[in-house]
């Protein structure tokens, strides 16, 4: 918020451009004006702007005030987000309440917060509307968080002050149209809700996918004859198939280690006649010579 201190001959209800000067010089939406006239004591004039043109005001008239020093003890921390509360029937059946009641709620409602800890709400701030006399009262208090021996801890509030109450006298509301153009939102805030999408702390995104019942019996693995499903008959002539073959290689095992008992008994007798027979210098055998 920024205050101006120097006095300009301003009259909102009867001249808006400079205001709206101020508002688009600043960049701002919301205004609060005050003054003080014989006829209008104690005046506030409080507004806002869309697109830097009036869209509504209310001229307020206080009857009470007490300041923030006549109050003992802590007050608001700067940035705290208070809970606004609103009392009496007055706000939902009178216009004027209502529009008043969206401008209060714009002033102190802070930045926009999906949730609030219960340890940081500090600040209350109560708004009565009287439907006999038609004020409004402000009251501002401390919350305080004692021991209750639960969970839940026990509430208590203390006034912290400002303490005002005023009446509205003067109004000036937006037209149909500028108040339907006003509440419009552009397609680009709208974001689209996306199903099955989440995200974490560290804003990964996260997504869940569903799927059908898998068919284990029909999924294409890795073709192993061990794997094969043989029906009952196979697998049985293929075990008298096994044994068969297996006596057979027994019967030829037997044989070849007969044949070749006689084998070695063969060349040990050619070896014992070599051994026999006398040798001569070229290599020729006696019995040949005594022939010739």
């Amino acid at each position: 918020a920024k205050m101006f201190r120097r006095r300009n001959p301003m009259l909102p209800f009867d001249d808006i451009t400079s205001l709206e000067f101020f508002a688009e010089k600043n960049d701002a939406s919301l205004f609060l004006f005050g003054s003080h006239n014989k006829k209008r004591p104690h005046n506030l004039v409080i507004g806002r702007f869309f697109d830097f043109h009036l869209l509504d005001m209310l001229e307020l008239g206080l009857k009470e005030f007490l300041p923030l020093t006549e109050f003992k003890g802590p007050k608001m921390t700067l940035g705290c987000k208070p809970c606004l509360v609103f009392q009496g029937d007055l706000w939902e059946s009178s216009e004027s309440h209502s529009v008043l009641k969206s401008l209060l709620a714009d002033f102190y409602r802070g930045p926009v917060v999906e949730q609030v800890s219960l340890s940081g709400l500090e600040t209350t701030m109560v708004f009565s509307a009287d439907s006999v006399t038609q004020r409004v009262s402000m009251r501002v208090y401390r919350v305080l968080l004692r021991k209750s021996g639960s969970r839940t801890p026990r509430i208590e509030l203390e006034e912290t002050g400002p303490r005002l109450e005023f009446e509205v006298r003067r109004t000036r509301f937006a037209s149909t149209d500028l108040a339907r153009q006003a509440l419009r939102q552009p397609k680009t805030t709208k974001t689209k809700k996306e199903k099955n999408v989440e995200y974490d702390n560290m804003n990964n995104q996260m997504g869940r996918v569903h799927l059908q019942k898998q068919d284990l019996g029909t999924m294409q693995v890795r073709k192993m004859k061990g794997l094969k499903k043989r029906p009952a008959a196979a697998v049985a002539a293929a075990a008298a198939d096994g044994e068969a073959s297996a006596a057979v290689e027994d019967g030829s095992a037997t044989a070849e280690a007969g044949n070749g008992r006689s084998k070695r008994r063969k060349v040990k007798a050619d070896g014992d006649a070599a051994a026999a027979a006398p040798m001569v210098p070229n290599g020729r055998s006696t019995r040949s010579r005594s022939k010739k």
